[in-house]
């Protein structure tokens, strides 16, 4: 016997991530894991951590030249980590 109120998996699922604000945070963190992508090989390889708190992308650098060559780049990286999440997920970048 069929029920009247009978939802797919796919629509109870959807309800349910935006019931619990998933969906910012599934971006947050695909974002987070295509950092070597946006950024290239030679940054990420001297990238010791990447975290997004609040809007604000953290970046953790070990080398301090490419600190200063990011520095000059802020914005830059600011709209292309927007561009790849879809929407303004980054509202300013801070380097460590």
């Amino acid at each position: 016997m069929r029920r009247n109120k009978t939802v797919t998996i796919r629509e109870a699922l959807n309800e349910y991530r935006s019931e619990m604000n998933i969906d910012t945070r599934l971006k947050e963190v695909g974002l987070i894991n295509s950092w070597e992508e946006i950024a290239g090989k030679a940054i990420a390889k001297r990238t010791s951590r990447v975290y997004l708190k609040e809007g604000k992308l953290i970046i953790y650098l070990t080398s301090p030249v490419v600190r200063n060559e990011l520095i000059m780049a802020k914005e830059s990286l600011r709209e292309r980590l927007n561009e790849q999440a879809g929407e303004e997920l980054v509202k300013e970048v801070i380097l460590r």
